[in-house]
């Protein structure tokens, strides 16, 4: 009966990527290319999970 009122994982998970996109752009600009790579890799795991969770969906 309520169902829009709760919240789409995916929705939120591709939030989530959107804004650890923007603050690698900002690292990997400041020089710290470690740190940019530690935030590619949780960047490649949410894009793993939000696949994961389309799949199941369909």
């Amino acid at each position: 009966m309520f169902s829009f009122l709760k919240k789409n994982p995916v929705q939120q998970l591709e939030n989530k990527r959107k804004k650890l996109l923007e603050e690698a752009m900002h690292v990997q600009r400041s020089g710290d290319l470690k740190l940019y790579a530690v935030k590619m890799e949780a960047i490649d795991k949410l894009e793993k999970e939000i696949e994961a969770l389309r799949n199941t969906a369909h």
